[in-house]
């Protein structure tokens, strides 16, 4: 039509549309629009419609429950109407009710926030227990404390066993000291790692830890909390927590294998991870370091340090957790220092005992070690004892036990377990557990001595006789005659 209105002819017009029949071009000419104005869309159905007579309760029912998916209605209808419906038909309804939403269901619109360069860190924790990972072979159940620049979506963390202030304080030191820079605030949602119910409080008002104030003003933050109940406020870091864990589980399909032979290993891969997705944000990262401050401050201390005394059972509680220590230190201070894996015992400054850090509240960890020598003096405290399951060092100690209460009376068979247990501290407990599942394995009844005989103590050293002679001084007298010494 244009080239018609230029003064070309129907063929020259057509040959310039590149379309072949003359007869389309003059069809066109006489109508005097264009095909697309031509087009109209279908309102009548070329099929009737099998779901005609079920849609009102079908529209019922997603007005009661919008979730509803069509495959669950399709299998409710067929189960109501046998045979009314075929499976082929199912798409149909997909359909019909993709309709129905798309005219009926309101959605919550994405609201899309203007971020300023160095402005804010978000920092949140993503569990990455379901990646599978094992640490030497064992389930490894772990969390990544996750810290992302919304600017720039750079990210940095620090794989942690629990959301703790100690964990969060690790994350943050990682990352302040990687980016070598400081932004001016740091946001958070409302863990109890950051913040806590105040008493009295009003609608769930929460205040923050006065240790996790003092961590930002080390490092000049500012703080800031989401609302309760809100985590779309800390949207960035929650959608980059999914990236993230996608981009590490593609990585352990490409390294063929999820074990680690060490902690340090695992934590080199996700840092590894980590560097290759930020390598594509550096543009980005220069807009926001350009304005962040320098990083002047010294790091803070990897640990929490408590000053507790130790109880007449040997015990120190820290954190509502209990551990045990040499009987030694029965009514000493103790400094324990607790790290984000483990805990150390210290007296004035010499450490006395290391052991793994508990999770929660309420649980506790005995070294048999420390009371098996008061537990002997005291046999009969042993069955009671609250913390009488620590002392079974693993299960074939337990089934030890059980088979010696079935063959003596209960004080004689703590006796003998017990002495069995002195055996496991003094030696190997590797080798008295193996000598306990031969014994097991018997159905014969046996004691100590018979664990002793097995694990083939060393016999003790044979200290020589040696013979005593005696000193006699007239000779030192007849050598003194001979060099005629002179008393002065």
């Amino acid at each position: 039509m244009s080239e018609r209105r230029q003064g070309r002819n129907q063929e020259q017009a057509a040959v310039k549309a590149n379309i072949k029949s003359r007869k389309t071009v003059a069809k066109y000419e006489q109508l005097g629009q264009l095909p697309s104005e031509l087009s109209q869309g279908r309102a009548y159905r070329t099929r009737v419609d099998p779901f005609a007579e079920a849609w009102p309760e079908v529209e019922r029912m997603l007005q009661a429950a919008p979730e509803l998916e069509a495959k669950t209605l399709f299998e409710w209808l067929c189960e109501q109407q046998p045979g009314q419906f075929q499976e082929g038909q199912l798409r149909s309804l997909q359909r019909r009710v993709a309709e129905w939403r798309g005219l009926n269901q309101e959605q919550v619109a994405v609201l899309e926030q203007l971020h300023r360069a160095g402005e804010i860190l978000q920092t949140d924790g993503v569990w990455l227990t379901e990646l599978g990972v094992t640490i030497a072979g064992e389930i490894f159940k772990h969390v990544l404390i996750h810290c992302v620049l919304p600017y720039s979506n750079w990210e940095w963390g620090a794989i942690a066993q629990s959301e703790s202030l100690l964990a969060y304080q690790r994350a943050l030191q990682a990352t302040l000291f990687k980016l070598g820079a400081v932004p001016q605030i740091h946001q958070t949602d409302n863990s109890s790692a950051v913040t806590h119910q105040v008493s009295r409080p009003a609608a769930g008002q929460r205040t923050y830890n006065p240790a996790y104030l003092a961590l930002l003003k080390h490092y000049g933050l500012e703080p800031r909390t989401i609302s309760i109940g809100c985590p779309e406020q800390n949207g960035d870091v929650e959608g980059s927590n999914g990236g993230l864990k996608q981009a590490l589980r593609q990585h352990l399909l490409l390294r063929d294998s999820r074990d680690f032979a060490t902690l340090a290993d695992y934590e080199q891969f996700v840092a590894e991870v980590m560097t290759r997705r930020n390598d594509r944000r550096q543009v980005h990262l220069a807009e926001e370091m350009a304005v962040m401050q320098r990083l002047t401050v010294e790091p803070l201390g990897s640990y929490q340090e408590y000053r507790v005394k130790v109880n007449r059972g040997s015990l120190v509680r820290v954190q509502k957790n209990v551990y045990s220590v040499p009987t030694s230190l029965i009514g000493r201070t103790v400094t324990v220092r607790l790290y984000e894996w483990h805990l150390e015992v210290y007296f004035r400054q010499y450490l006395v005992e290391k052991a793994p850090r508990l999770i929660g509240q309420n649980r506790h960890q005995l070294n048999y070690r420390h009371l098996v020598d008061s537990l002997l003096r005291k046999p009969g405290g042993f069955r009671d004892y609250r913390y009488r399951e620590a002392l079974f060092p693993t299960t074939i100690f337990r089934q030890a036990w059980e088979s010696l209460n079935r063959w003596h009376s209960p004080r004689k068979a703590d006796l003998i377990y017990l002495r069995v247990l002195r055996l496991a501290a003094q030696t190997l407990e590797s080798e008295v557990a193996a000598a306990l599942s031969l014994l097991l394995e018997r159905s014969e009844r046996w004691d100590e001595t018979e664990v002793a005989r097995l694990i083939q103590l060393p016999q003790p050293a044979v200290v020589p006789a040696l013979a005593v002679s005696l000193v006699n001084l007239a000779q030192y007298d007849a050598l003194l005659q001979e060099i005629d010494y002179v008393p002065a």
